[in-house]
Parts: structure tokens; C-alpha cells; sequence
């Protein structure tokens, strides 16, 4: 082929690609502005439904396992507020249901296709059905919480600034609600709409502080109370709070930083046996031998399993640290 087409081919080749790539940068520039405009939590993507902002207030507590006027729907108060303060929208029953329905399943397949004795199948079904559910709530509640921990100074001085722009208290949280994200937007526009519907600024923030579950919250809700009862500027109480509260963030993350070490040995040294023994078994199954056979396995496994879960247990507490 001559020279000079190869050229011209390759011209037409390097221009269809650059409007290709410009087309591309077009429409994602397009689409992040539209996405800047989509409402930043969920709340307000509830709102945008054109719904009544009563209806959607109740709508919000309801899927947060929550009475329409924000108490707790069942009598284990406990595991209501552990529900709650995890984040997790739905109804709280149907999510208990799934994995006790999910716990069986698994005992069931194991007991018929593994043969596994009818004590170990009901531990599988316990642990599945009761212990995971409750793991699940714990981490999800407690994600949630730094991450409401981290938004908090910020949503303060957006409510200190507004203060001291003029506006009324109730103005200023419901700004909160509609310019920061997930979780804690959600949360103040709750508070918001319960204050427009009733409720005092203390009683609001105090069953924000409830669903939550973040401590910075109770010293917010005892600074509003003080506030209320006996005068004061809430400007430098709001500004002074989260002045405290990054204070108290930047202690966490130095700690957390000082302690990775001893965190990162606890589950090197808690997953090696585990790992060592997963990767004997498929590497040589008769390693062991006839031990299987032995009345003393069981004893000896299960004695060694609580053993190693103690000694996770000291080394969670050694590098966990109240403050």
C-alpha cells in the first residue's frame, strides 16, 4: 500500500478517536453536572416524590424500624436500637425472617447432603440465624457512626455560619438536612420536619441522638437543653462543640494509627492456624491420618477454638481504647 494512504488512513483513524474521546468527555461532563443536581441524600430523593412532608417523615421512621412518631416499634428495645442506629431501612421483621429462614436452610443442606450430626446442624442454624444477624447489625452501626462522627463538625459550623447569618435555629438544622450527604442529612432533615410538626429543638435532637447512637450527639442535646434553660450564646456553644469533636476525631485516628500494628498481628496470628489447616487438608487429605476417629477430637478442637477466641479477645481489648 503507498505511503501516502497509510497516512490518510491513519488521519482518519486519529480523528475518528478524538471525536470519539470528545463525545465521551462531553457526556461525562454532562452527566456530573446532572448528578450534582440529584439530590444529595435520601431524604430529599424521598421529598422529590412530591409527597407530603408528613407522609415521608413517617415514611423515614418507619423504614428505620421506628413508630410514626419516632419511638421504638417493638418491646426488645435492645435489638430495636441496634436495628435503628445500623442504618438498615426495611421492615425489621422481614430481615430477623431472612436470616433465621437462611440459617435453616443451611443447617438442612449440610445435615443431608454432608451428614452432619443434628447438634452441629442446630449450632449452623444458631450461629446463622441469630449470632450473624447480630454481627451484621454491629458492623453496620458502627460504620455508620464514624461516618456521622466525621460529618458532625462540619454540619456545626454550617449551623454556627447560619446562626450567625441571622437565621433562627430551626432554619439553620433544616439547611443541614438539605446540603450535606448520607447519613447525617437524612438525620437532621428528620429533625427538621419533627421540629416543624411539634417537637421541641431538645426533644428532636435527643431522639436524633437515640437513632444514632453517636455520643457527640448527647453532649449536642445537653448543650441545646443547658442553652434553652438558661441562656447563653449557641453560636460559641456550637462552635466550641465542634472544635471539641474534631479534637476528639484526630485522637481516634492517632490512636487507630499507633494500635494498626497490634491489629494487623491479631488476625495474622488468628487465621494462620486456619489457613494452614485448610491448605493441608487439600494439599493432602490423609495427613492426619486415623486422628478423625478419635473420641478426643471434638474436645480438643472445640477446647484449642475457645482458647484462640480468648486470646482475641485480650488482644481486641489491648488495642481498643475509651476516650
Amino acid at each position: 500500500m503507498p505511503t501516502g494512504q497509510s497516512l490518510l488512513y491513519f488521519i482518519y483513524v486519529v480523528a475518528a478517536a478524538s471525536v470519539i474521546l470528545a463525545a465521551e468527555a462531553f457526556y461525562l461532563s454532562l452527566a456530573s453536572r446532572r448528578s450534582r443536581r440529584v439530590a444529595v441524600n435520601h431524604r430529599l430523593r424521598k421529598l422529590a416524590d412530591e409527597s407530603p412532608a408528613e407522609q415521608t417523615l413517617q415514611s423515614l421512621l418507619r423504614e428505620r424500624g421506628l413508630t410514626d412518631s419516632g419511638d421504638f416499634i417493638s418491646g426488645f428495645v435492645r435489638l430495636n436500637r441496634l436495628y435503628t442506629q445500623s442504618g438498615i431501612t426495611g421492615n425489621p421483621m422481614t430481615f430477623a425472617a431472612s436470616f433465621l429462614l437462611a440459617g435453616l436452610a443451611v443447617a438442612l443442606l449440610l445435615w443431608v447432603l454432608t451428614g452432619l450430626s443434628a447438634l452441629a446442624a442446630l449450632l449452623v442454624f444458631l450461629a446463622v440465624g441469630f449470632v450473624l444477624p447480630l454481627l451484621v447489625l454491629r458492623r453496620a452501626g458502627k460504620k455508620r457512626i464514624l461516618k456521622f462522627a466525621r460529618q458532625l463538625p462540619d454540619a456545626l459550623d454550617m449551623i454556627v455560619r447560619s446562626l450567625r447569618a441571622g437565621h433562627p435555629a430551626t432554619v439553620a438544622i433544616g439547611l443541614v438536612g438539605r446540603e450535606m450527604a448520607d447519613p447525617l442529612g437524612t438525620e437532621f432533615g428528620i429533625v427538621a420536619d419533627e421540629i416543624t410538626f411539634g417537637l421541641s429543638i431538645e426533644q428532636a435532637v435527643r431522639k436524633l441522638s437515640e437513632r444514632v447512637g453517636f455520643e457527640g450527639l448527647h453532649l449536642l442535646s445537653v448543650s441545646l437543653s443547658i442553652q434553652a434553660k438558661t441562656g447563653g450564646n449557641l453560636t460559641e456553644i456550637l462552635s466550641n462543640l465542634s472544635s471539641v469533636l474534631r479534637e476528639r476525631q484526630k485522637l481516634r485516628l492517632k490512636i487507630r494509627a499507633l494500635t494498626a500494628e497490634g491489629r494487623v498481628s491479631a488476625w495474622i496470628i488468628s487465621l494462620f492456624p486456619a489457613v494452614m489447616f485448610a491448605i493441608l487438608m487439600l494439599i493432602s487429605p490423609s495427613y492426619y491420618g486415623k486422628v478423625w476417629d478419635s473420641p478426643l477430637i471434638f474436645p480438643v478442637f472445640l477446647s484449642f477454638g475457645i482458647w484462640a477466641l480468648l486470646g482475641d479477645y485480650i488482644m481486641y481489648r489491648m488495642v481498643t481504647f475509651d476516650f
